[in-house]
């Protein structure tokens, strides 16, 4: 059967004081900026202030959809944000040159009556751009061509016309694309949208430090073209072995590089595009119901249990939104129980919830209005914990606790308290169903309280 991100990517059819000895004037600066980051870092873990440069919960979740395929009101318990697959080639056809008049695509389908739809139930719209499936000798003038069809997108979707889409990704992992031909797509496009209309954020397609792969980009793509984008688009998923098992672990796995990778790009934004943002657009973990086929392709795919895949997906958030990312968009919305590499990456099943559902449906509705505040213990291999602050009410917090391995057995563990600052009243376990969550006991002790934690993450609440 097909691969869901396979049909996605290839067949779809017709985004203080300085010291006195630094009299040198760069070093007189450095110390500056020393001293200007360790004031912030200390404003980010003072108990008195949450920290304002991270996203509420509201603002980070994100999910990835495709098209006629997403059902809103389904998935309205699960995020504000949606990034849409959005295939060009059904608005080029048959020639680059000569975009759709919008707001229909050249295969007939509606854009203003579907992305309407959404922002409707209230969702944000990442348009994903998408041109694998648009053959690279296609484009007479791939340049031109571009920036005419961007300037043309941007006018009708963007923030100054119809107000469909808020952000475009200029490709998604166009690896048939050669670096070469990717940056003049990109650069046409981009500015061809910065013409159509300045409002719209402009995102690069995934990009890697190090050594390329098939599905990102170097970052030699887009370099020395940073007035042209907003955001650093990043993928990652948690791998612990590839063909042909596939296979993915925890998230916090030291060994994988499935949180290093993402940091390294964030490394990169600071030192070399200081200001735009970064969003990770794509991670998951697979979940089926059966077992590959024996004698196919697929084999010795191993996926994951569904308890599994909910408990994975909520950490996955949960460390992602402690990183200085502005987004976390999921993959994948729903899937057709295929047990094969993004087969069963859906939070659904056949459109029916699947126990990752409502585990990100409880923390979007728990933390929705909250933001990453610090990290108060983050010891490998035995226990995380994250505090994080009411937006507008800080004295309004919630503690995330979990143990960070691939164990599932709750274990008492103490979670550091200030004493006196704010006291516990509530606390619950990760939900799997649709009862909903498991109350948790706890015990307030002078500067900590005593709690059993395991592999589902706790929520503790404090006023």
């Amino acid at each position: 059967m097909t691969n869901l991100k396979s049909l996605i990517r290839n067949a779809l059819v017709a985004v203080g004081a300085l010291p006195s000895l630094l009299c040198n004037a760069r070093l007189q600066m450095l110390a500056l900026t020393l001293c200007i980051v360790a004031s912030s870092d200390a404003a980010a873990d003072s108990p008195d202030r949450p920290a304002r440069s991270f996203p509420t919960m509201h603002e980070f979740i994100g999910l990835n959809v495709h098209t006629v395929q997403f059902k809103p009101d389904l998935y309205k318990p699960i995020c504000r944000r949606l990034r849409d697959y959005h295939p060009i080639a059904w608005d080029l056809q048959p020639d680059p040159a000569h975009p759709s008049a919008f707001p229909l695509a050249a295969n007939g389908v509606d854009w203003g009556g579907l992305y309407g739809s959404w922002l409707r139930v209230g969702y944000d719209i990442d348009a994903c751009l998408i041109f694998d499936d648009v053959p690279p000798t296609l484009w007479k003038d791939p340049q031109h061509d571009a920036q005419v069809y961007g300037e043309a997108f941007a006018r009708f979707f963007g923030p100054s016309g119809k107000k469909l889409v808020s952000s475009i990704e200029v490709g998604n992992e166009p690896s048939k694309y050669n670096e070469s031909q990717y940056r003049a797509i990109f650069q046409g496009m981009a500015a061809g949208i910065r013409k159509g209309d300045p409002k719209l954020m402009i995102a690069t397609c995934a990009v890697l430090i190090g050594k390329p792969d098939e599905w990102s980009k170097p970052m030699s793509a887009v370099a020395g073209l940073e007035s042209l984008y907003d955001v650093l688009n990043v993928h990652s998923y948690a791998f612990k072995d590839g063909w042909p098992t596939w296979h993915r672990s925890f998230p916090e796995d030291a060994s994988i590089p499935y949180l290093k990778q993402v940091e390294a790009v964030i490394r990169w934004r600071d030192e070399h595009a200081a200001g735009k943002r970064v969003w990770l657009t794509e991670f998951g973990y697979d979940s089926a119901s059966k077992p590959p086929a024996p004698d196919g392709p697929w084999a010795k795919w191993v996926g994951m249990t569904d308890a599994e895949q909910a408990r994975y997906i909520v950490r996955s958030y949960l460390l992602f939104s402690a990183m200085d990312l502005n987004r976390a968009y999921l993959y994948f919305f729903n899937d057709k129980d295929e047990a094969q590499l993004h087969g069963a990456s859906g939070i659904t099943r056949n459109f029916a919830p699947k126990p990752s559902f409502y585990a990100v449906a409880h923390l979007d509705k728990s933390l929705g209005e909250y933001r990453f505040s610090r990290a108060l213990v983050r010891r490998d291999g035995d226990l995380y914990c994250f505090e994080y602050v009411h937006a507008d009410r800080p004295q309004e917090r919630v503690m995330v606790a979990w143990v960070p391995t691939g164990d599932t057995k709750a274990k008492l563990k103490n979670l550091p308290l200030a004493a006196g600052s704010v006291k516990p009243y509530r606390a619950e376990r990760m939900p799997q169903d649709r009862g909903g969550p498991a109350t948790v006991t706890w015990k307030a002790v002078e500067d900590h309280v005593e709690i059993e934690v395991g592999g589902e993450p706790v929520f503790l609440w404090m006023h």
